[in-house]
């Protein structure tokens, strides 16, 4: 392999690299969630670190002039929660062996299911020999630190093909994707589902306008703290009715509202002036892109959830001409509100020979149902047409 002479460096924290050389390497169309500032974030409000289980470990490499030329955005696990791909039967595997599964390399952006690079390069490097560099770095750190596994969540297509030839196993996700097929307005919409759909949607709405709500869109930038705490009390009863703890805190929501603000918009359900719930969206203006992040309510009211985290959000994919809105993992009911089964993958490389191969198999025949799946959620499209409109 032709090469430069480089160096490859881990940080414990995103603050020790600068961060117009981080933001350079991954590119404005990395997306907002692999900006500096966004996992800077959730380190400094404590979300990721300490004893949360997300040890940083970024693998950086550098010049011999001390450039960042490469990079990939990387954690040490003590478990997976937060990941929205489950390994929990092969931790338990593991363990039935007497040997640990954890800690654990993770290439990914926490808490957060999104596609996008995972290897970070330098538009002054040869893109191939750094991938090669970066994945044969992640697999030595691996080796050295005796650890059991690398994970990479849910990198770009490219990526894949390097990771594949390294020996990274391939497994499929479905998520559900809505795309903005040219529609001047919400009836436009409905006008391109199915019979069936569009009856669904108009009864949902009429069940939610008989509270007689409105709806405040708040762009970022005009967002105040008040907003973002009243968002934050919503979050977390969304967490709290499902017996769980959230992941993020309100300082972390505080925090992102004031150092990227052009990448977030909240929508806040409103009966006689009084917030009673709210959603977020993460916006990417560049890659037109919408993502669909948090919901939550102070009060329970029938199809609430499905008005603010999707048919408002919808809405404003639409006047905003956002072509892709995201709705996040899981939820094959997304479906039933215009959203269609999009299927995106993951990379893992088990250290043990043995446990690579059960794995292996293992990923094999589930491959085989995910397909099966998809052609079946394949069947039950809600649109009449997937051809974009004039």
């Amino acid at each position: 392999m032709n090469q430069e002479p480089y160096r490859l460096r881990v940080l414990h924290s995103i603050s020790e690299v600068d961060e117009r050389s981080w933001d350079e390497l991954s590119g404005p169309e990395a997306g907002p969630f692999l900006k500096h500032a966004f996992l800077d974030t959730l380190e400094k409000a404590g979300c990721v670190g300490g004893n949360t289980g997300w040890q940083a470990a970024h693998l950086l490499v550098e010049n011999t002039q001390s450039e960042l030329i490469g990079a990939m955005p990387l954690y040490l696990k003590q478990h997976s929660y937060g990941e929205f791909v489950f390994d929990w039967a092969w931790a338990q595997a593991y363990e039935q062996n007497n040997l640990p599964y954890y800690p654990k390399a993770l290439s990914a952006i926490p808490f957060t299911p999104v596609r996008g690079p995972r290897l970070l390069i330098s538009s002054k490097v040869d893109k191939e020999v750094m991938r090669q560099i970066l994945v044969a770095g992640l697999k030595t750190l691996v080796s050295q630190n005796k650890l059991s596994s690398a994970h990479i969540l849910f990198p770009e297509g490219d990526e894949l093909t390097e990771l594949k030839k390294q020996g990274f196993m391939l497994r499929d996700s479905v998520q559900f994707h809505w795309n903005n097929q040219g529609y001047q307005d919400f009836e436009q919409f409905l006008a391109a589902l199915t019979m069936k759909r569009r009856k669904n949607i108009r009864r949902e709405r009429a069940e939610v306008a008989r509270n007689q709500l409105t709806y405040r869109h708040i762009a970022g930038a005009n967002a105040t703290p008040e907003d973002w705490s009243f968002f934050y009390r919503c979050y977390k009863n969304t967490y709290l009715e499902h017996h769980s703890s959230p992941y993020l805190t309100e300082e972390c929501f505080q925090l992102l509202g004031r150092v990227m603000p052009e990448n977030f918009h909240l929508i806040i359900a409103c009966r006689e002036e009084r917030p009673i719930a709210s959603s977020l969206l993460v916006i990417d203006q560049l890659t037109s892109k919408a993502y669909g992040r948090y919901w939550g309510a102070t009060e329970y009211l029938p199809c609430l959830h499905f008005e603010l985290a999707y048919y408002q959000a919808i809405e404003y994919c639409i006047k905003e001409d956002i072509q892709l809105f995201e709705g996040g993992a899981q939820g094959e009911h997304k479906m039933a509100r215009g959203f269609l089964p999009t299927t995106i993958q993951s990379a893992h490389w088990i250290a043990d020979p043995g446990f690579s191969n059960a794995v292996k198999r293992f990923l094999e025949r589930e491959h085989e149902g995910m397909a099966a799946y998809v052609d079946e959620l394949e069947q039950h499209i809600p649109l009449k047409s997937t051809k974009v409109l004039p």
